[in-house]
C-alpha cells in the first residue's frame, strides 16, 4: 500500500508522514527530498513552480512508488500533489495508492509557515499554492488543526483493513 500525503506548504505533510513512518514501520519519502536544484532555486527566491518543472520532478516520485509496488513494500509519500493532474502523474487511484489530504484554513497554513525555516521554500509561496490547489475529490480529508497524533490515529484507523 501507497500513501500520499497531500496539502500545501505548513499543511504538516513531512511531520505526519515521519510519525506514521516510525508508528507503522513504513518507508517513508518526503518529495522535497527530490526535487532538483533548478526548482529550490526559483522556489528560494519565492518563484512558483509551474506544469513543466513539476512534471519531471513528479515522474521521478512515481519511479519510487512503482518501486516499492512491484516490491510489494508500503510506504508514505508527502507531497503537495496540489493539482489533480499530478495525483494522476502519481497513480493515485484510492485503490494501491490512496489520497490523504491534510486541510488547514490559511490562517492556520500561514501561522505555520511564519513559524518554521525551510531550507528552500520561500514563506510567500503559500498565496501561489493556495491558488494552484485543486482540492481532490477523492481520498482521507483530515483537519490539519487537530493534534499530530490523533491525525495519524485517524489515518491509520482508514487503512488498517485494506
Amino acid at each position: 500500500m501507497v500513501i500520499v500525503l497531500m496539502g500545501p506548504m505548513g499543511c504538516g505533510k513531512t511531520t505526519i508522514g515521519s510519525e506514521l513512518a516510525r508508528i507503522t514501520g513504513w518507508s517513508f519519502y518526503d518529495a522535497d527530498d527530490y526535487h532538483p536544484e533548478i526548482n529550490r532555486k526559483k522556489m528560494a527566491e519565492g518563484i512558483p513552480l509551474d506544469d513543466n518543472d513539476r512534471y519531471p520532478w513528479l515522474a521521478e516520485l512515481r519511479v519510487i512508488i512503482d518501486d516499492h509496488q512491484e516490491r510489494h513494500e508500503n510506504m508514505i509519500l508527502a507531497c503537495s500533489a496540489l493539482k489533480q493532474v499530478y495525483r494522476n502523474q502519481l497513480g493515485i487511484d484510492q485503490v494501491s495508492i490512496f489520497l490523504v489530504y491534510l486541510r488547514g484554513s490559511f490562517e492556520l497554513l500561514k501561522q505555520r509557515v511564519q513559524s518554521r525555516s525551510h531550507d528552500f521554500m520561500a514563506k510567500d509561496l503559500l498565496k501561489s499554492q493556495l491558488e494552484t490547489l485543486e482540492e481532490p475529490e477523492t481520498g482521507l480529508v483530515v483537519e490539519i488543526s487537530a493534534p499530530p497524533q490523533q491525525i495519524c490515529e485517524t489515518i491509520i484507523n482508514t487503512f488498517k483493513d485494506r
